[in-house]
């Protein structure tokens, strides 16, 4: 037996199926991301949402 028989071999034993369809790994990995980025894109302006009360506070924004 040559080497390279005996690493075919090896591969065919190696094989191991895929629990699904190798497109839909992106699909998750889309699916995921766009939830994140929604996720963070729902806290934008979070610290401009209350902008009176640090304000209405004595030595509020004096950071002496």
């Amino acid at each position: 037996m040559s080497i390279s028989t005996i690493l075919v071999s090896a591969a065919e034993a190696a094989h191991v199926e895929l629990p699904m369809p190798s497109f839909m790994y992106g699909v998750v990995a889309l699916v995921v991301f766009t939830i994140l980025g929604v996720t963070t894109f729902t806290y934008r302006d979070v610290a401009n949402r209350h902008s009176q009360k640090p304000a209405a506070q004595p030595g509020a924004g004096s950071h002496h």
